[in-house]
């Protein structure tokens, strides 16, 4: 980050902060990116066109928004802090932007105007719930920054530390591929992790909207005990898959008699794979709520 370009972001940043009071605050996972050929190359990424309608969670002051808004037909900005809402609003004023829908509310509790592509440096407390929320939607791709640990485990491999219900529930919706890592040197405050920059592009007709509504129960169950029998995982985790009280479905799992059905119950939740966890969920929501 040593170009002029980038310095006069950074100083711009700061300028706007200070004339305008502001104290960002990194438990809010207030961390803006003051390095403009990163901001840049995140952009770039999105191949955006004049008919694109980009969806931006956690805008900022607008580093990213002023420039996707210079590019797409449309943008569609969601900031939840009010002071740092007014400042965006006004620079678009000044700038003469006016193809930006500025909404000041909290993101994870709104439903989103259409879209066709998601451009965000996320906030980083709401990845994993926002990241859920997008799988929702339809679009034809999502740039987003995340924290380097919470992207790598978005391609978590079955079997290792990575594997999580995040990279079992993306394995069905999206390809999630690596594109840059950003230094934490990038950013204001400087926060403790690098960040990473990744590409979503959902798969089309994977799994039914019924199947995926049932895997996703199954998936948040077992991995909320991730290093259990799934056996043991899905009785700890009962509520979430069934309405059974222990006892009930203790029974109804003593009685299954499909021998593939109860191998699998005797795996332990990282070693199984999404399909095999969608052939777990299909088959034992039958039995158990059948």
């Amino acid at each position: 980050m040593n170009s002029e370009n980038s310095i006069s972001l950074s100083k711009t940043t700061k300028s706007i902060l200070n004339q305008n009071g502001i104290k960002l605050n990194k438990n809010l996972g207030q961390n803006y990116l003051i390095d403009k050929n990163k901001r840049d190359q995140i952009i770039n990424f999105g191949n955006i066109n004049e008919n694109d309608v980009i969806l931006e969670i956690g805008t900022g002051i607008g580093t990213l928004t002023i420039e996707l808004a210079k590019k797409a037909k449309k943008v569609i900005a969601i900031e939840q802090d009010k002071n740092i809402c007014d400042i965006l609003a006004k620079r678009l004023k000044e700038e003469k932007i006016d193809n930006v829908e500025l909404l000041n509310e909290d993101a994870l509790n709104i439903e989103f105007p259409k879209f066709n592509k998601i451009i965000s440096n996320l906030p980083y407390q709401i990845s994993s719930p926002i990241t859920f929320k997008f799988l929702e939607y339809d679009f034809d791709l999502a740039i987003l920054m995340y924290q380097k640990e919470f992207a790598d485990r978005m391609n978590g491999e079955v079997g290792t530390k990575n594997y999580s219900r995040l990279s079992a529930m993306l394995h069905f919706k999206c390809d999630v591929k690596k594109l840059t890592d950003v230094s934490s040197e990038s950013f204001i405050p400087k926060p403790k992790i690098d960040s990473t920059v990744v590409k979503l592009t959902p798969k089309k007709n994977k799994i039914s909207l019924e199947d995926f509504k049932i895997y996703s129960k199954f998936t948040k169950a077992l991995f909320q005990h991730r290093n259990k029998k799934i056996r043991n995982a899905l009785i700890d985790s009962r509520h979430i898959i069934t309405n059974l009280d222990k006892k009930e479905m203790k029974k109804c799992m003593n009685e299954i008699e499909d021998e593939k059905l109860n191998n699998y119950l005797k795996k332990r939740v990282v070693v199984v794979t999404p399909e095999e966890i969608l052939f777990l969920s299909k088959d034992l929501n039958s039995i158990l709520n059948g």
